[in-house]
């Protein structure tokens, strides 16, 4: 989701766009397979296996995307010379809002579906609930290290924002089993450990930890790119971050195969920092990959519809769960052969494409009219 706080204009990045609408596609055929398909055909094609491989990316791309973005706008207002004060403000309250957003948008759920979803699913912790709080955090985290130069600042934030990911990570396992902060109400303990009204965490949740740890990890991955070496050496930069996607993943399996042990309880598929090490190397990979396409493929070749979901990727996200899981589902949910999901996939993703086209040219219209009206107010104060 579009998540980077509109604090200042910039130059979109075409990168950072076409990731985005990576996640979208990504968000659309989990989904809709998910919602869709009949038991008999989760049975009996591997379709679904490699749609739920493929689910596991959007949220970590959108969430370490908008560590990216957040370190663009920081960066620049710190260029111009903005106090650490009124860039903190600014941020936190953007964060605060997407906050406000993830709770509407669970208000807004169940409300439609308020005949059969328990009051319980109002207090349920979502990505764009994560999503505000690890900005907040962010702005926190980049407050307290925005002192001095902007190029002391900017080595200052990177390297706190790694430890930061790094301590998230590294928590995560036992605030999920041997340490759990049952004293809290299961509303609150849900944002550490996704708990919700269940027993134990639940993987499908998305708490603080450890999915903070992609948003601090794509913030410094954001003051490395938008740092002097980024900025001037461009491809190589990337090349690098790649290089390191492809080491962190190697290090993962490698860590994973030992007998050494920090924890009481090892699950590598959910709540270990090896996992999340894996994650983060693929997310490093798929940014360098995507930086290559953008430069020197056909990425903006003409129309691009990935990048097009990508500028309206907040709308996308909000309109298409309605029409996949909502009472407004487009196909009857759990009833589905594989090619009638797939049909319904394309029909959603068609219909994402014109949204976000219709939002752009409305956004774009609305911005002509009100530039004609300054025109005319001005040439009406010189007459």
């Amino acid at each position: 989701m579009q998540q980077g706080p509109p604090l200042t204009k910039m130059t979109r990045l075409a990168y950072i766009d076409w990731m985005r609408g990576l996640a979208c596609v990504l968000m659309f055929q989990t989904h809709c397979y998910d919602s869709w398909l009949s038991p008999a055909a989760r049975k009996s094609s591997s379709l679904i296996t490699w749609s739920q491989l493929g689910g596991t990316l959007p949220a970590p791309l959108f969430t370490f995307l908008a560590g990216v973005s957040f370190a663009l706008v920081t960066e620049r207002l710190r260029e111009k010379g903005v106090q650490r004060d009124a860039i903190a403000k600014q941020t936190i309250l953007h964060g605060a809002e997407i906050f406000g957003m993830g709770l509407l948008f669970r208000v807004q759920e169940f409300a439609l579906g308020y005949l059969w979803s328990p009051w319980t699913d109002l207090l349920r912790v979502d990505i764009l609930n994560i999503l505000g709080l690890s900005m907040m955090l962010m702005g926190v985290l980049c407050w307290a290290t925005g002192n001095g130069t902007v190029a002391a600042a900017r080595v200052r934030t990177l390297v706190a924002s790694f430890l930061a990911a790094a301590a998230v990570a590294l928590i995560t396992p036992p605030l999920w089993t041997t340490h759990r902060p049952r004293f809290l109400p299961w509303p609150l303990e849900s944002y550490i450990n996704g708990v919700h009204i269940f027993d134990k965490p639940q993987p499908w949740l998305f708490p603080l930890f450890p999915w903070s740890a992609f948003a601090f990890a794509g913030l410094a991955v954001g003051f490395y790119l938008f740092s002097d070496f980024g900025k001037r050496k461009g491809g190589p930069a990337f090349a690098l971050l790649g290089g390191m996607g492809i080491v962190a993943c190697f290090l993962s399996i490698v860590l994973d195969s030992s007998r050494f042990r920090l924890y009481a309880v090892y699950d590598y598929w959910h709540s270990n920092p090896n996992f999340l090490l894996m994650r983060c190397g693929v997310l490093l990979i798929i940014l360098f990959l995507v930086y290559a396409w953008c430069r020197w493929g056909f990425a903006q070749k003409g129309f691009s519809p990935i990048i097009q979901l990508g500028n309206t990727s907040l709308l996308v996200y909000w309109v298409h769960i309605e029409f996949v899981y909502g009472r407004f589902s487009i196909l009857p949910k759990g009833q589905c052969s594989a090619l009638k999901a797939t049909v319904g996939l394309l029909t959603i993703f068609l219909a994402m494409v014109l949204l976000s086209m219709a939002r752009t040219t409305w956004k774009k219209r609305k911005a002509k009219a009100s530039k004609r009206g300054l025109v005319v107010t001005a040439a009406t104060a010189e007459s």
